[in-house]
This record gives structure tokens, sequence and C-alpha cells, in this order.
């Protein structure tokens, strides 16, 4: 406050949200945009232009729980996809509301246990049902369980895990003009 912040733009689900609900309580009174919603939004304003991606894959995306079931934001991640060419996108078996979290969260991304127990590894194998190139996801905590699990399960050179930014940033069209 003693900076006059009125926005605050975020990458992490679980900054978004506490951000969001639970620094008003404490007196903070800024809008908060998760990166998703700021990107899709630059899309739909045309201020971001996307082209295609340099070969066709095949994208999953992941709902993180904080940016999904906390936040009921599902659509606007889809939606940057969508704007995206060359992808075809595919859907987890769960997904959205009754999406399955990445394993990063109550603490188990520090625990330890054995392989084929980890929550992270049990996601890891329904993105790898699907046959996608890519999980994409919009939360860094899920984008390291996915890339923990995909080594784990010997898949992690034949699937990638990335943010969605990153996906926003191969599709990018930039104009040598400056206008673009």
């Amino acid at each position: 406050q003693s900076y006059n912040v009125k926005k605050i733009l975020t990458s992490c689900p679980h900054c978004f949200n506490t951000l969001k609900h639970e620094y008003p309580q404490f007196g903070g009174d800024f809008e908060v945009i998760h990166h998703s919603q700021f990107i899709v939004d630059l899309i739909r304003e045309g201020k971001l232009k996307l082209g295609g991606l340099d070969s066709n894959k095949v994208v999953a995306y992941h709902d993180s729980c904080y940016l999904g079931r906390y936040n009921d934001i599902y659509q606007e991640p889809r939606d940057i996809l969508t704007a995206i060419g060359g992808i075809s996108k595919v859907e987890l078996a769960r997904c959205g509301s009754t999406s399955f979290c990445c394993g990063g969260g109550g603490g188990h991304m520090w625990m330890e246990e054995e392989p084929d127990k980890r929550v992270n590894v049990k996601r890891t194998e329904q993105v790898i049902e699907t046959k996608a190139d890519v999980v994409a996801s919009a939360c860094p905590y899920c984008l390291s369980m996915f890339e923990d699990g995909l080594k784990t399960k010997g898949a992690d050179e034949t699937i990638q895990a990335k943010d969605l930014s990153e996906l926003v940033l191969e599709a990018l069209i930039y104009k040598a003009d400056g206008q673009g």
C-alpha cells in the first residue's frame, strides 16, 4: 500500500489465490490477475498476435488446483491454446472441476515417497495415456511436478512439460517495424 500498487500480476496460482483472497483481510485493495487471464486478454484485444508452432504438437492442458477448483479459471488457459496454431488439444481424463492434483499440493512436493505411490507420477501416467507431446500448465509447481514425473517414467525425451507462457512465446509473431 505504501507504493500505491493497484494491480498485481502473478504466474503462480497459489500466489494468485493468497493475494486475491487473503490479503484483502489485511487491507490489500488491489486487483490480482493470473498471467493466463492477462495473456488471453492481450490476445483478445489483438495486442498479442500468435502464429503456429514449428511442428504440429499434441498438447494436454493440466488444470492446477488453485487456478481451477479454487478460483474457477478453466477457460482462459484453453483459449490461449486455441489461439496457438499448429497444435491439437487433448483433455486429460480428469480435467476441469474434476482435475487431479499434480502432486505438489499439501507438501507432497517435499515428501519422500516410493515412486509408484507419488501423486505426480500417477498424474504423469494420465498424461502419457493421452499420447500428448506436451503437457501444459499455468503453475510453476505443477510444471516442476510434471518434469519430475516425466523423468521418473522415462518419458522426458518424448513429452515436454511447459508453461502456457512458453508456448505463447514460441508462437509469438513479431513485426520488425515494432508494431507487433
